[in-house]
């Protein structure tokens, strides 16, 4: 059996991902993690500050840009590092894994694929039974879970 370039990209991404939380429960706290860390800590927007080389006022405005969520990355990993934290970055399948993504979109693409050629088949008496419409249905989800992935979201 032979593995393709994509499927050991997956299977090596599915490994990484199993040691992050699901999405629901990696929510951050209200008001975000700086504050809330900052606060844990015992820490003053001041003293964290003078620990980024900003001024009380900055941090307040970090805080707030990252409760409403339009903090850039680069400000996040200067106040975790000034906090003694790291930024652990990741984008996670909101359920399942990446190859359920793929599954999911296989099986759209299939239905959509398929409905016009059942609905002209109907028109001619020519439809096909419900076991055999399934049957081909799947056999065309293996033949786009087989060929090139960028088929998949065209």
């Amino acid at each position: 059996m032979s593995i393709d370039k994509s499927s050991l990209q997956r299977m090596q991404l599915a490994d990484a991902l199993r040691n992050y939380p699901a999405p629901s429960s990696a929510a951050p706290p209200r008001g975000g993690w700086i504050h809330a860390i900052r606060q844990a800590l015992g820490m003053t927007q001041a003293q964290l500050g003078a620990r980024i080389g900003i001024s009380r006022q900055s941090v307040q405005d970090l805080e707030k840009a990252e409760a409403e969520r339009r903090i850039t990355l680069d400000s996040l990993d200067r106040a975790a590092r000034a906090m003694g934290c790291r930024v652990v970055y990741s984008l996670v399948p909101e359920s399942g894994s990446l190859d359920d993504i793929r599954q999911r979109q296989a099986n759209k693409l299939a239905a959509a694929l398929l409905k016009p050629g059942a609905h002209s088949m109907k028109l001619e008496a020519q439809g096909v039974s419900s076991v055999e419409n399934e049957r081909q249905r799947n056999l065309l989800i293996d033949a786009l879970l087989r060929g090139s992935s960028r088929k998949l979201w065209e």
